[in-house]
């Protein structure tokens, strides 16, 4: 079985939580499913979960370099210099990791969902939008990065992640592939 789910802010990626935070069984109920990755809780968009572990294996472990997009909203204005560092490639602590592919989005996607709460606005700081693919899955990888080249995340949404894509997926809503 695999299933794709779009997981919306502040749900952890896993079923349970001592803490009492929302968790995927807030919104899925099937039983032995388990997910492929994860997705931080401050982050949004698309996650697979399945029974089969040689799939998750297939998915998830990085010598199979799977890639993953996100439409990532970041505070300041994304210039073309700053990304193409991205695409060289920048030393984290755990390693040097690169951008496969970055492009600057002109505006926010019309499908974009509005998010509760809303993202903090600087009234005289700009945002703007950009649409990176990584095949690595280092922790919290895409914020770091944008981090590194002065441009704090403020949105992170997993659009997809190899052959399986968000498309209309409702926030919250899971479906059976």
């Amino acid at each position: 079985m695999l299933v794709a789910f779009n997981k919306p802010y502040r749900v952890l990626s896993q079923f349970t939580d001592e803490n009492g935070r929302q968790t995927l069984a807030n919104y899925i109920p099937l039983k032995k499913v388990y997910s492929i990755g994860r997705l931080d809780y401050d982050s949004e968009g698309l996650m697979l979960l399945t029974d089969d572990g040689k799939l998750k294996n297939q998915i998830a472990s990085p010598k199979y370099k799977v890639n993953k997009v996100y439409l990532v909203q970041v505070e300041g204005i994304a210039k073309r210099s700053s990304l193409n560092t991205l695409l060289k490639g920048v030393l984290l602590k755990d390693g040097l990791t690169k951008a496969i592919k970055i492009k600057s989005v002109l505006k926010q996607p019309e499908f974009i969902w509005k998010r509760e709460p809303p993202i903090r606005q600087r009234k005289n700081s700009p945002t703007s939008w950009v649409e990176i693919t990584i095949n690595e899955g280092k922790n919290r990888q895409v914020r770091r990065m944008m981090a590194h080249i002065g441009l704090p995340v403020l949105r992170l949404i997993r659009l997809s992640i190899g052959n399986y894509h968000l498309d209309d997926l409702a926030l919250g809503q899971f479906k059976l592939l």
